[in-house]
Formats: structure tokens, C-alpha cells, sequence
């Protein structure tokens, strides 16, 4: 899961209390519940090859840019679509992230992995090198794939988003909320879904999400306090286009091990 570094939350006159305790589930993977058609149209996370979707954080000098590539890798036995992720800072790309998903029959939304470049520059914002810290797929090192958008929507459902513990990656999500209505971006949106994302690896992160349907991620708090108020950053949805063909290059996807 890719954190992006709101106005007070209180000011907005959302709930802030948690919601009950419940135990994480790790969702059962099975191929046999995916048509093998790779296309995501879930209302809350819809995946849409060629648009693109722009989003300004505050602090001003930090966005970042989702794209429908199309069609992505085989994992598992399963195709799946892509959504790159584009961070930048001060104008410099700091992050560009191939992640890979797909909807099963019952329509949850499953994250297979995600293959990750990290920009490294010195204090003149001369590049100095690259890694690829957070990279994971499922079926590599015992990895396995999670909701990124389920279908239960049970305020206090708790579940893995990925559960790769040899990759350090063990990100949960807990349906929140379902907000009446929620303004990102001067547009005002109704039947929100509200999801707070926490972590096994870092009990720091902690962040808020909100997803309208029809359009998906609106809106990000992240680097919330442990009372989930006070979030160190907020990104917006800004605008929605059509993706240039630069945003979306051929490029051929990583090579890993077979399972």
C-alpha cells in the first residue's frame, strides 16, 4: 500500500470514535472466484485504463497522480489491471508504483502486489539513486493478497489489504464509516466510505481514506494520531482526465520467482 504524505476532522462534524475491536481477517484466496475477465468495476474503486486522476496535498509542494495502465501481470493464476501511482515533491518524482489488482465474482477488489521505484536525491535535488523498498507480489516469499476494496462494508470490518511479512508488508484496513456526504476538492459527494488503513510493520501509520462511488479515492489524512485526529498531511482530488501516452508506457513487468 502506497501512504502519501484534512482540516480537522472534528470541524467537518465526522465521527472520530473508533469502531469496535475485531479481529483482522485474512480473506481466502481461491482462483476458482475470479472469471478470469481482468477488469475492475467495483462503484468504490473502479480501475479505468487511461484516465488519470490528479491530487494536491497540503503541504502545496506534494501531489500525486493516478493512471489506468490496463492490463498487468498474471499473479497466481489471475489477470490482473494496473494503477500507477505517481508521487512527486517540489516538483521531483519521488515515487512511481505499478500496482496490481483484481475483482473477483462476488465483486471484492484484491491487491496482488505492487512493483515499486524510489527516487533518492541529495539536498540540490541532484538523483542519486534508486530502490525498490516495498515491492511485493503475491505467491513470492509466502506473500499473499488482501481487499483493497471489499464488498462487505460493515462498519468495524477489519481486513489484510496484503499479507506479505517476509516483504514487510502487512497493511489492514478497517471500514470506518459511511459518510452521507463529504467535500474533496470544492465537489461535494454523498454516501462516502470512509476506511482507516493501519499497519503490522509501523503502528505509526495510520491515515484515513475516502472513496465516492462512481469515482473511487477522493480524499487522504495520513500520519493521523493514535486518536486519529491531527493528520501530518491531506491530499485532494483535483482534477480527472485522460492520461497522455506518458503516463501510461509499454513496459515489460518484473521478473519473479516462480511460485
Amino acid at each position: 500500500m502506497t501512504y502519501h504524505s484534512l482540516p480537522a476532522l472534528a470541524a467537518l462534524g465526522l465521527a472520530l470514535a473508533h469502531p469496535a475491536a475485531a479481529e483482522t481477517v485474512l480473506p481466502t484466496f481461491d482462483a476458482g472466484n475470479f472469471t478470469g475477465n481482468p477488469v475492475v468495476t467495483s462503484s468504490y474503486f473502479p480501475v479505468v485504463e487511461g484516465q488519470e486522476r490528479t491530487y494536491l496535498g497540503s503541504p502545496a509542494d506534494e501531489q500525486f497522480v493516478l493512471t489506468g495502465v490496463g492490463s498487468g501481470p498474471v499473479i497466481l493464476g489471475i489477470k490482473t489491471v494496473t494503477l500507477r501511482d505517481r508521487s512527486f515533491e517540489g516538483g521531483l518524482i519521488v515515487e512511481d508504483t505499478f500496482d496490481y489488482y483484481a475483482q473477483d465474482k462476488a465483486g471484492n477488489v484484491w491487491y496482488f502486489g505492487e512493483d515499486v521505484t524510489n527516487y533518492n536525491y541529495d539536498r540540490d535535488g541532484n538523483l542519486i539513486g534508486t530502490d525498490s523498498a516495498s515491492s511485493w507480489r503475491a505467491g513470492v516469499n509466502g506473500a499473499l493478497p488482501g481487499y483493497i476494496m471489499p464488498v462487505d462494508q460493515t462498519v468495524g470490518f477489519n481486513y489484510y489489504q496484503e499479507h506479505a511479512p517476509e516483504d514487510d508488508a502487512l497493511d489492514e484496513g478497517t471500514t470506518f464509516a459511511v459518510l452521507s456526504s463529504f467535500t474533496a476538492g470544492g465537489v461535494t459527494y454523498s454516501n462516502v466510505l470512509q476506511v482507516l488503513e493501519t499497519s503490522d510493520i509501523d503502528p505509526k501509520a495510520r491515515g484515513f481514506k475516502y472513496y465516492a462511488p462512481g469515482v473511487g479515492l477522493i480524499y487522504e489524512a495520513e500520519g493521523l494520531r493514535p486518536n486519529n485526529k491531527n493528520p501530518r498531511q491531506i491530499f485532494e482530488l483535483t482534477e480527472i482526465g485522460t492520461a497522455s501516452s506518458a503516463s501510461r508506457p509499454a513496459f515489460e513487468f518484473r521478473r519473479v520467482p516462480k511460485n
